[in-house]
């Protein structure tokens, strides 16, 4: 019998328990069709022997709870306020859960992604590019004036770019009808992407923000994961600069209007040394939100996150988990050592690393390692698996794979199951990409 529909008049993450199961979710059983994803889950069926079809991604509750834990505490224990990078996921229930671990915020790189954090109630958005598109300024004017609550806090890396939001923001009203649009310099690095190259020009722009209608110049912030070659030393020297940067504008009481100065970095790669330069920040004349913006955590990974994680060299800090496997089945065997796996690029990330297998659960229900296995290649719908002598994989079985980089895992899945070690599925997590 299925479970009793709730509704959930007031909550927009708890009402994505009420979306119905149709067609539109690949890997969801067919004879699910009609039932909502809250009764879906409310089953706890199986993945391997509940009717899911494959390939189908999954996500371990055990290892969501892990790295979401893991951040929040470590934030938390330096010192920082966290502001986790949404486009990672792009799932209203995990942002939930972050700032139910202790998120200050969300962190979002365009304005349509912005809107689905406002859609399901999400007020301090730190969108970490320059806006320059009229539409979405005007949108942003508007959220800010509805609701005293809302924050949101944008780049800037020009001046042209201030003079545009300027012109759109004068247009619509904010700072006059609503509160302005707090902006942070955005500070870059020579080969690397956006973000003003030098400290004359971040000043340049800090000038044009302080001076413009609609705008209040509240801090400076970048992104250390561009800097070329990477390395504990470079990226250090890259914070010292952006330091040095807060206190010089500081200093020229460019953020007279702001009630605290942001301070902004931090990708998955460098929490580390981002914390250590952020705690070393000089005094200055009002409050400092030290504002760290890791994202690929929540789900980390089995490739580029497992190999540079910051808890590599921080024993005794903490740990992260891989939530990812995508369970893919064996379709043919037409040559010795040749598998081809019913997954390719449709379903799995591949443009840092490729899928590498991890389990195998035989058409008799036996799991076991995936010793002998190897991904050479994906096609669109197909993975290429080198199998050793010996291995002994046959049409039928599962094979789980891991995956490298969330960001291009989550974007190929709208609805994914939830499991417990043993393959019971608890929940299932919606996109919107």
């Amino acid at each position: 019998m299925a479970a009793e529909r709730t509704e959930h008049p007031a909550d927009p993450v708890a009402r994505l328990a009420d979306e119905v199961v149709d067609h539109r979710f690949k890997g969801l059983p067919p004879d699910a069709a009609g039932l909502t994803v809250g009764e879906l889950a409310a089953e706890r069926r199986s993945v391997f022997t509940g009717g899911f079809t494959t390939p189908v991604l999954t996500l371990s509750a055990g290892a969501l709870e892990h790295n979401l834990r893991q951040l929040g505490e470590f934030s938390a224990r330096h010192g920082l306020a966290f502001a986790p990078h949404g486009k990672t996921s792009m799932a209203p229930q995990l942002l939930r859960r972050q700032i139910d671990h202790g998120a200050w915020g969300i962190t979002a790189a365009v304005p349509s992604q912005a809107r689905v954090y406002r859609a399901f109630g999400i007020r301090r958005i730190f969108l970490a590019n320059e806006v320059v598109d009229a539409a979405a300024l005007r949108w942003m004017a508007g959220e800010l004036a509805a609701d005293p609550e809302v924050r949101f806090v944008v780049y800037a890396d020009s001046v042209r770019g201030v003079e545009l939001m300027e012109a759109a923001l004068s247009e619509a009203g904010a700072g006059r009808s609503g509160p302005p649009l707090d902006v942070v310099v955005e500070l870059g690095v020579p080969g690397g992407r956006t973000g003003v190259r030098t400290h004359r020009e971040a000043v340049r722009v800090a000038d044009a923000v302080a001076d413009a209608a609609g705008m209040r110049l509240v801090g400076v912030a970048g992104y250390e994961g561009e800097v070329p070659g990477a390395s504990p030393e470079s990226v250090r020297a890259w914070l010292d600069a952006l330091a040095a940067l807060a206190a010089d504008l500081d200093a020229a009481g460019r953020f007279a209007q702001a009630g605290e100065v942001v301070v902004s970095a931090g990708g998955s790669a460098w929490f580390d040394v981002v914390a250590e330069a952020l705690n070393g920040l000089p005094e200055l004349s009002r409050p400092v939100l030290k504002l760290l913006r890791s994202g690929a955590y929540v789900s980390h990974d089995d490739g580029h996150y497992r190999r540079v994680t910051p808890f590599n060299r921080l024993p005794g800090e903490g740990s992260l988990r891989s939530a990812f496997l995508l369970w893919a089945q064996v379709v043919s065997r037409p040559e010795p050592g040749l598998a081809l796996l019913n997954a390719g690029k449709r379903d799995a990330a591949y443009d840092l690393d490729l899928p590498q297998p991890r389990a195998v659960r035989t058409a008799r229900g036996a799991v076991r390692g995936a010793d002998g296995l190897s991904v050479a290649k994906l096609a669109d719908q197909h993975a290429f698996v080198t199998v050793a002598p010996g291995a002994g994989l046959e049409v039928g079985d599962w094979v789980g794979l891991g995956l490298s980089h969330p960001c291009t895992v989550f974007d190929k899945w709208q609805l994914i199951p939830v499991t417990e070690d043993d393959g019971t599925v608890v929940d299932l997590v919606r996109t919107f990409f």
